[in-house]
């Protein structure tokens, strides 16, 4: 158990203790629930080792009281059983949960200076770009990146030559490497060239090997890792088992359900909105045309009809194309992202409905008719099916989202092949569980008003 498992422990049995002396409970249920509780969530592994990001330790947590209030109905004294024993039990549980959860979200913020790791990432590319943002805007992580290692040009290394990216942190030459482990005192390497072949992993691993605690890398998989690999000793053959997870009916049928319930909130809302949109365009001028639509691209190839609150002035697609024809930039960077960046098409109001993504909302309309879900890949226009290539029949397996992948972790910072990768990563690794936590990530990106990842 690390120093953070044992700040929660201490801080959850203090906790925990004073909700039991509160509570009207018989002193030995008290005694049996304070015990099982630190069993269960010992079994759940909360506290276990390995570094989590919050989606794990939500996960764990979840499991836990569900087994915590299974346990506990097997401990009441059913000889002197009354309902209302079991309705404060219930209470209980919830107030813990919420208790519980506010505890592990602040517990890592306040030991940050205390807990945090600082990691070297060896690579400077966009994977260790990528890698660095994520353990910057995780803090649950307690990954704190000092720098990257760059390996190109280096003697040793055979199969580096990487696409060197801007970075936000110093790069060092991997000749440096020691110097600089002992002069940031790194406790975590992380390598993340993914190309690197075993040689040359072998030779950076035997150099620091004595001199950090500990030493991750990112396998080459070429997307074949999904939430369901498994990683096996097969008798001292490191064996990786993957499976591509599929919707079976019943999650499907859960799936739609909560996307109706979610359609039909969408739509209380809805109504309000239009009428306020209404009055931003009239405010500004622009009386034409509330909503836009447009045909996409749905499941399994199925064209549909698109809602959206208007963002651009009327005839977008005939401006587009006669800017593209005037500027090659412009011509190039929408073939490449299929969007600008600094759109002239976008209207005052539509500038503010994009950035607070209140132009989403008429997709609601969608998610009723069964055309869309809540969350899903991202809806395709006809004319991309071709850049879509190889990808196409995976992303096309799953109803197309008002939320996904690729708004959640960058949105306008990543470029069409990206989205295309996220898209496809979503079919790959669908759960309920990453539909609850791709919502969790969009609502604080809407709080915030941040478009990029959590």
């Amino acid at each position: 158990m690390t120093k953070l498992g044992i700040y929660k422990n201490i801080i959850e049995g203090i906790m925990t203790a004073a909700l039991l002396f509160i509570f009207p409970f018989r002193t030995i249920f008290k005694i049996k629930l304070f015990i099982l509780y630190f069993i269960i969530m010992h079994l759940a592994g909360r506290y276990r080792k390995s570094t989590l990001l919050i989606w794990d330790e939500l996960e764990l947590m979840f499991k836990g009281y569900l087994a915590y209030f299974a346990s506990s109905l097997l401990i009441i004294d059913y000889v002197h059983f009354q309902w209302q024993a079991l309705g404060w039990l219930v209470l209980f549980l919830l107030v813990q949960g919420v208790c519980n959860l506010l505890i592990a979200r602040f517990t890592h913020l306040i030991f940050w200076k205390q807990l945090r790791k600082n990691v070297l990432v060896i690579g400077a590319g966009h994977t260790a770009k990528q890698l660095q943002q994520t353990c910057k805007v995780n803090r649950y992580s307690l990954l704190n990146v000092k720098g990257f290692v760059n390996c190109n040009n280096d003697p040793t290394m055979k199969s580096v030559d990487q696409e060197l990216v801007d970075q936000e942190l110093p790069v060092y030459l991997l000749r440096d490497l020691e110097k600089v482990i002992e002069k940031e005192k790194i406790e975590t390497v992380l390598i993340a060239i993914p190309e690197m072949n075993r040689i040359d992993q072998r030779t950076i691993v035997e150099r620091i090997m004595d001199k950090v605690e500990t030493i991750k890398y990112l396998p080459r998989m070429e997307g074949l890792v999904t939430f369901d690999t498994k990683i096996d000793d097969f008798d001292g053959l490191l064996m990786i088992s993957t499976s591509q997870g599929t919707i079976s009916r019943p999650q499907a049928f859960l799936k739609r359900l909560i996307d109706i319930f979610a359609g039909l909130a969408g739509m209380m809302v809805l109504g309000p909105l239009t009428l306020y949109v209404r009055h931003l365009n009239h405010k500004q001028g622009d009386r034409d045309p509330l909503f836009f639509t447009q045909t996409r691209i749905g499941k399994d190839g199925r064209p549909f009809t698109i809602y959206k609150f208007r963002t651009m002035v009327p005839n977008a697609e005939q401006i587009l194309d006669e800017l593209m024809e005037k500027d090659e930039s412009i011509r190039k960077e929408y073939t490449e992202n299929k969007k600008l960046k600094n759109d002239p098409r976008i209207t005052k109001a539509g500038d503010f409905l994009r950035r607070t993504s209140l132009d989403e909302f008429p997709q609601f309309i969608n998610v009723l008719k069964g055309e869309m879900s809540l969350i899903g890949p991202r809806p395709y226009l006809p004319r991309e099916k071709e850049d879509m290539g190889e990808r196409y029949d995976d992303i096309v397996s799953s109803k197309p989202g008002i939320t996904g992948m690729w708004q959640t972790h960058g949105r306008s910072e990543v470029n069409f092949e990206q989205r295309l990768e996220l898209d496809e990563y979503y079919y790959r690794n669908w759960s309920l569980w990453l539909d609850t936590t791709l919502l969790i990530r969009t609502i604080k990106q809407i709080i915030n008003k941040d478009e990029g990842a959590m």
